[in-house]
């Protein structure tokens, strides 16, 4: 029986190119033993193992110089979210500049771009595109409502005790520079469209759906994270509402599942009722049925505090 010598330790358990085994002196003749197996051109596997998406993504992006993550891949790994249609990543984005040609390669959907400096960042040292580019990328792709609620997500102001960052990701104004930067992509009038609809203050995009279902319904633009007394803020806040006819919209995703932010809900919701706001707290159910249920509901509830 011919004994496998160990790999080096960075790469045993991970997906890895040709050039990272040479720059550790490991032997041609050691990457065809049976613990791995073939990733395609310049690439090995851990054999028997399924990749994750940044195992993936890291290994390709090594393998393709010049070459950086982004569009779908890209909102993934910097957790912006994205349409369920969108979000398998069967398929890893690479985009290259123009003058580079496009990847072509199994697994990989490639793109040639035009790129200028500030648009990258990386995420655990893979080149990826920074979330303003990528929300321009995603343009051509996403609904209108859902460049929206993605655009949201970027311009809104962090909670640093939860994600380490004080400051957005752009504000509009930089976006609208970025638009201007690149007047020729597709999808580039979508992005102008989104932009002028696009609020501070929704935290997550079934906020932003019902914002947007509210001003479908010809109701005015509500006030976001609207605080039970607007000069403390310390104050219970409420994801938004119509603080002139005292009514509060509460939407409660998954992150409101636990024993601690119920607790810090159930206060928040006496808080709001026994100052005598009409309250409504939505879920995901209002969100499957397009929020038209509880729209008809606030509706109703204005008209008669008007």
């Amino acid at each position: 029986m011919v004994r496998i010598v160990p790999l080096p330790e960075s790469l045993a358990q991970a997906p890895f190119t040709v050039y990272e085994s040479r720059l550790l002196g490991v032997p041609p003749k050691r990457l065809r033993a049976k613990d791995l197996s073939d990733g395609g051109r310049l690439i090995y596997l851990p054999a028997g193992r399924p990749l994750e998406i940044m195992e993936r993504a890291r290994v390709l992006a090594a393998a393709t110089p010049g070459a950086w993550v982004s569009h779908e891949t890209a909102a993934v790994l910097t957790l912006l979210g994205l349409p369920p249609w969108l979000g398998d990543c069967a398929s890893i984005h690479l985009s290259k500049p123009h003058e580079l040609p496009r990847v072509r390669r199994a697994g990989v959907i490639g793109h040639r771009v035009r790129c200028i400096p500030g648009e990258l960042t990386d995420v655990d040292g893979i080149p990826v595109t920074a979330p303003p580019r990528t929300w321009l990328d995603l343009a051509a792709v996403l609904p209108l409502n859902y460049l929206i609620a993605l655009g949201d997500q970027i311009i809104r102001i962090p909670r640093p005790e939860l994600e380490q960052r004080s400051e957005p990701y752009a504000y509009k104004d930089g976006l609208r520079l970025l638009i201007r930067q690149h007047p020729n992509m597709k999808g580039v009038e979508k992005a102008r469209l989104a932009l002028d609809e696009m609020r501070v203050g929704a935290d997550s995009f079934p906020e932003t759906f019902l914002r947007l279902a509210l001003a479908d319904a010809r109701l005015p633009e509500p006030e976001l994270q609207v605080r039970l007394d607007p000069h403390d803020p310390r104050s219970p806040a409420a994801d938004l509402g119509y603080r002139r006819y005292r009514i509060a919209v509460q939407y409660d995703g998954a992150t409101h599942l636990t024993r601690e932010q119920q607790s810090r809900d159930n206060r928040r919701d006496e808080a709001f009722l026994s100052a005598g706001w009409a309250y409504f707290k939505l879920n995901a159910d209002d969100l499957a049925e397009g929020f038209d249920g509880a729209v008809a509901r606030i509706k109703r509830t204005r008209i008669r505090r008007m």
